[in-house]
């Protein structure tokens, strides 16, 4: 509990108050006082015991005490007022009040924070989380996305805090340093936003990033999960869409899960069946045998739809020159990229070979 929220509902009360008011700690340590010289000080006339069980202000010879509510079940702070009088009672009281309001709000949003983060990491049963869930009143049945940030370098939480910047409504959207590099976002979408919205607050996170720390990032997005006992299902999609856009979608900072495609299901294959995928498709010559300019030909003929007018036309040869290509292909591979199978068939094979060899790298 921060000293700092105590100290920020004083200066608003300050100038209300015609005498000195605070919080000590169990040990009668002033944390927060509208006379800062005496933060950090022991109060004498304060006695614990006194004050833990009381039920109504405890008079000293000095000072009112009103124990803080804890959730503990043994007093961490208490509010304190300058006086014995009546007044100093009822003014220790009204602080106490505040001060536990305050409290409070500071716990909950923490609380939140960390019973979401608990989710998200699997660190809670699928049963508690409607327990947790009712006693944070936290609303269980409200769309969220994750939005997983992972930065080129480390910050020192800088990127944590500068996103979190970006959404203010902390109880709704939460903010959660998972590690020097990932950050996660967990975003409410509401009911009247278009599916797009996840996606705007992405490039609105990289944009700050960049131009206000100087850095670069990818960010994965999940699909919208409509409960909480999802996240935790959805942090993984995000999780995903980061290492296969890297493979499959290179140049991109925002990647979707819902939009990988083949891509997410060759990544969940295992290495042995990609490996045996690609003897099978390639029986009379590994696909290592084809040159870059053929590589550039089949890449080029898919990106125009197996047009071989256009893709001629985008490759400044002859048609009759990219048909001659596509038979050489066909007598190396025994693929026709002209017939629709034949091509769907070499395409996969390509990606699959793509994802055998960033494995291979990552491993250097």
């Amino acid at each position: 509990m921060s000293s700092r929220i105590f100290q920020n509902v004083i200066i608003q009360m300050r100038e209300a108050l015609d005498r000195p008011v605070g919080v000590v700690d169990d040990q009668g340590f002033v944390v927060a006082s509208s006379e800062l010289a005496i933060i950090g000080s022991r109060l004498d006339d304060f006695r614990s015991f006194e004050v833990e069980n009381a039920a109504q202000t405890v008079v000293t010879a000095n000072r009112s005490y009103f124990p803080l509510n804890s959730g503990s079940g043994r007093m961490e702070f208490a509010a304190f007022a300058e006086g014995t009088d009546a007044c100093s009672k009822m003014v220790c009281t009204m602080a106490a009040v505040a001060f536990n309001e305050a409290k409070n709000s500071y716990e909950e949003k923490h609380n939140k924070a960390a019973f979401v983060k608990n989710i998200i990491s699997d660190n809670i049963l699928p049963g508690d989380v409607y327990v947790r869930a009712k006693e944070l009143h936290f609303v269980t049945d409200e769309m969220r996305s994750v939005i997983l940030v992972r930065q080129n370098e480390s910050t020192d939480g800088a990127a944590a805090e500068t996103i979190q910047r970006l959404f203010p409504d902390r109880q709704n959207d939460f903010v959660i340093n998972i590690n020097e590099t990932d950050v996660a976002v967990i975003k409410a979408i509401p009911p009247s936003e278009d599916s797009e919205e996840a996606q705007k607050a992405a490039h609105m996170i990289e944009k700050a990033l960049k131009e206000e720390l100087g850095i670069r990032c990818v960010i994965g997005i999940s699909t919208n999960a409509r409960h909480l006992r999802e996240l935790a299902d959805r942090y993984k999609e995000a999780q995903v869409a980061i290492d296969v856009g890297k493979v499959f979608e290179e140049g991109k900072s925002v990647v979707c899960y819902e939009s990988l495609g083949l891509g997410r299901i060759i990544y969940q294959l295992p290495t042995t069946l990609c490996e045996m995928f690609l003897n099978e498709v390639f029986k009379k010559n590994p696909i290592e045998t084809l040159d870059e300019d053929t590589l550039e030909t089949i890449n080029k003929f898919f990106e125009n739809n197996l047009n071989v007018s256009e893709t001629s036309r985008k490759l400044y040869v002859h048609r009759n020159t990219l048909v001659y290509r596509l038979e050489k292909i066909k007598k190396l591979t025994g693929l026709d990229l002209r017939e629709f199978d034949h091509a769907i068939v070499f395409k996969v094979a390509m990606m699959v070979k793509k994802y055998l060899d960033s494995l291979s790298t990552s491993k250097y």
